[in-house]
């Protein structure tokens, strides 16, 4: 049995935008970037828990909309100088539909 979870079509992300799922552990943010990536992290920043799913998504990053923090899509760390790291969900793309592995 996998434990992929089919959670919902790419084209229901917008474009350097994000959509939240809601999971036992608490809510994650599913972001795509401009080229069709999507990654997984839980929805709030290392900093001060600030919703990160309401941030810009630019590159491989997203601005946290409290106090600017820059968080690494890929790997979930702060960019220097900030320190932190949230949590990390696997996401892959498959046949148009975005399926999300909760760790």
């Amino acid at each position: 049995m996998s434990d992929w979870k089919s959670i919902c079509a790419l084209e229901d992300i917008p474009r350097l935008g994000s959509r939240v799922v809601e999971a036992a552990a608490g809510p994650i943010a599913l972001f795509r970037t401009a080229d069709d990536r999507v990654f997984a992290l839980d929805d709030r920043c290392p900093h001060k828990g600030g919703p990160l799913s309401q941030g810009i998504v630019a590159g491989d990053r997203v601005t946290c909309p409290l106090h600017g923090w820059l968080i690494g899509l890929e790997d979930g760390s702060a960019v220097a100088p900030d320190v932190g790291c949230v949590k990390r969900h696997e996401a892959r793309v498959e046949a148009g539909r975005v399926l999300l592995r909760i760790s």
